[in-house]
């Protein structure tokens, strides 16, 4: 008769090999990371390997969903919260993500002393694509919602919030750079402010807002990470 599979057993395991491939990342990066590295941490066989996974690059993508859907799940409800008028949803997405960083705080530091070597350059664009299939959407809801309010003056909801989850993800990119750019102490407070500042005047812009509308990183926060 064939195995019966256990649904939950099964997830169990195929966690404990994205754990390890995390864990991994953060220490190798993807390009130094070997699919034994991942075998010998859990005294597997190559069989179990691929009873879950096809591929090195099959393991990598379980990671970058993981990390999507933790960061994209932490803002989602605040789209369709009906209490909420689309301004403060869009500063509450922006503070969100942030609280979602400040969570893992200890793991985001020791993995962006990899992430932007070349070993990474995979695992990086995978991210961004992910996070943009979440993200835009939510965005999507609220500027539909701004629209309605006579708030936002943005046509084509759906390519403008393409348009900004993509930004957001440069904006990512760009705090994690000068994230390590001040551990190396080679730029001042001032940059990351006047990045900040830069970002800020990019999402009023596109959205038609008036300058001084949104706040994308508060005071604390980035004293928090950069000072």
């Amino acid at each position: 008769m064939p195995r019966t599979l256990n649904p939950e057993a099964h997830a169990l395991r195929r966690d404990a090999f994205v754990d390890v491939a995390q864990r991994l990342l953060q220490t190798k990066g993807y390009e130094q990371m070997s699919i034994q590295d991942v075998l010998d941490e859990l005294d597997a066989s190559r069989g179990a390997f691929y009873h879950y996974f096809d591929s090195k690059e099959a393991l990598l993508e379980a990671v970058v969903e993981r990390f999507a859907d933790s960061a994209a799940a932490s803002v989602a409800p605040i789209a369709t919260d009906p209490g909420l008028p689309a301004l403060e949803k869009l500063g509450r997405v922006f503070s969100g993500f942030a609280r979602w960083d400040e969570e893992r705080r200890e793991l985001l530091t020791a993995l962006l002393r990899v992430w932007y070597s070349d070993d990474n350059a995979i695992v990086r664009e995978k991210y961004r694509n992910s996070m943009v299939r979440r993200v835009a959407p939510l965005l999507a809801t609220i500027i539909r919602q701004g629209r309605a309010e006579g708030l936002v003056t943005a046509s084509s909801p759906d390519h403008v919030a393409r348009v900004l989850a993509t930004l957001i993800q440069g904006f990512s990119d760009a705090g994690g750079e000068l994230f390590v750019a001040r551990q190396a102490n080679t730029v001042a407070f001032e940059v990351v402010e006047r990045t900040v500042a830069a970002y800020t005047e990019a999402f009023e812009r596109i959205l038609g807002l008036p300058a001084g509308s949104l706040t994308i990183v508060d005071g604390p926060t980035l004293r928090l990470w950069f000072d």
